[in-house]
């Protein structure tokens, strides 16, 4: 690969191959989920079947508890089998004793145009009332959608924070030796679409703070060059293809301004340039590798990853220049700063006795927790709450992609059937 940049611990895994070939978007194999660990605390809530009038092509209940109990915060009731509508009458005192502190019920009747109503209500056995209770209207294609947004509401009811259920995520498979793809999917890896297919490699996506673009670097013309490709119509644009390598690209939060990693003047350099490929200017200056910018939420900062202290560290300086400080100091490798949406955590890959394993670093305390129980991680990225992360590590030889609460105990593990998954990246909330 002659992309100059601070070694990955998948480096090896992406080889050069034959020339880009863009393909229309199609509907792929669900991934599978796997839950282990358990949050420091569980709300016990019980999701009833959902009544249904007719043929319906998506469970919505199991939908809400699979979303749920990924997160981590939510012990699951067992409700039984006996669907029960929207409207029924309910004994709550009966579903406290059953140990439910709260019972989602709900009813989905198809239309006669083809659409489905799906209505749902959230009732609080301790209180004995209604917490929720609102009605969708949804075409067949969104009825995941609607149970997402479902299992959002609540998830914000019961834990006062918004959910992130219903957004989406993207990451990079290598289907074969010369095939690579783009996929966008929803947050629990279901429903992925192929947005880009390629016979070269596809790296380093990263969504347009209002999710409607991703950047990435691809190497279709036998180097890596920077492309912002916009998800609801296909189109891209090449923004970064200077002499060397093109690399890197991550969005300030107004979406006005990506940081990239350029070898233009020499050595792998961070620079700052408009979303459109215009106004390019250096932001970092050292004898060493710079790389992997990433901005603060409130825009005023940019961590990256340098070697410049002898080996890979982060670092931050101000998005307008200035002298950089380096933030890293446990292990001899850290690399890949994310930060969480709310600026106190970072987010890293740090080897560690030989082990690549995302941590997650309280900024103000200083307090370094590894959050992962695998061993070969890459790509930490933040769910838009800060909640949950999403990373790509490599289970008996082959890459899945993961997600963990931010303080460790609660791990998922997203893999589907066939194909090498790496690359991940978390949208933002879907407005």
């Amino acid at each position: 690969m002659t992309e100059t940049t601070i070694d990955r611990p998948s480096a090896a895994r992406r080889s050069v191959c034959a020339a880009l070939v863009s393909l229309p978007a199609v509907s792929l194999a669900q991934l599978r989920v796997e839950i282990t660990g358990v949050g420091s605390q569980q709300f016990p809530i019980a999701i009833a079947p959902f009544a249904r009038d007719g043929q319906v092509p998506v469970e919505i209940e199991s939908v809400v508890r699979a979303d749920l109990a990924r997160s981590g915060l939510f012990r699951i009731v067992d409700a039984g089998a006996t669907p029960i509508a929207e409207n029924a009458a309910v004994s709550l005192p009966d579903w406290k004793a059953r140990g439910a502190d709260a019972l989602a019920i709900g009813s989905v009747t198809r239309l006669a145009d083809g659409r489905f109503d799906v209505r749902y209500r959230l009732l609080d056995t301790i209180r004995q009332g209604q917490l929720d209770g609102l009605s969708y209207v949804s075409p067949a294609s969104d009825l995941r959608l609607t149970a997402h947004r479902i299992a959002d509401r609540i998830y914000e009811k019961l834990t006062g924070e918004r959910g992130v259920f219903a957004t989406r995520i993207a990451y990079v498979v290598q289907t074969s030796r010369n095939s690579w793809e783009l996929h966008i999917a929803d947050a629990d890896g279901a429903n992925p679409q192929s947005a880009l297919r390629s016979r070269e490699p596809i790296i380093s996506p990263s969504w347009s703070p209002d999710g409607s673009r991703l950047a990435y670097v691809s190497f279709e013309t036998g180097k890596p060059v920077v492309y912002v490709h916009t998800v609801a119509t296909g189109a891209r644009k090449a923004v970064a293809n200077f002499r060397g390598s093109n690399s890197a690209p991550a969005w300030s939060p107004d979406g006005k301004t990506l940081a990239v990693t350029l070898t233009r003047e020499g050595n792998s350099q961070v620079f700052l340039m408009n979303a459109d490929g215009g106004n390019v200017r250096r932001l970092t200056t050292s004898s060493g590798i710079d790389t992997e910018p990433s901005f603060s939420p409130d825009g005023q900062s940019i961590y990256f990853t340098s070697d410049r202290g002898g080996g890979p560290q982060v670092y931050r300086m101000p998005a307008n220049g200035g002298g950089a400080q380096r933030v890293t100091f446990n292990g001899d490798y850290n690399i890949s700063p994310r930060l969480s949406p709310d600026g106190k955590l970072l987010a890293y890959v740090g080897r560690r006795g030989g082990q690549f394993k995302v941590h997650v670093l309280d900024l103000a305390s200083g307090q370094e927790t590894p959050v992962t129980d695998t061993v070969r991680d890459e790509s930490p990225s933040f769910a838009p709450n800060g909640r949950m992360m999403l990373y790509a590590t490599e289970v008996n030889g082959r890459g899945i992609l993961a997600s963990a609460s931010v303080d460790g105990r609660v791990r998922t593990r997203l893999s589907g059937p066939s194909g090498d998954i790496r690359e991940p990246t978390w949208g933002p909330f879907i407005k």
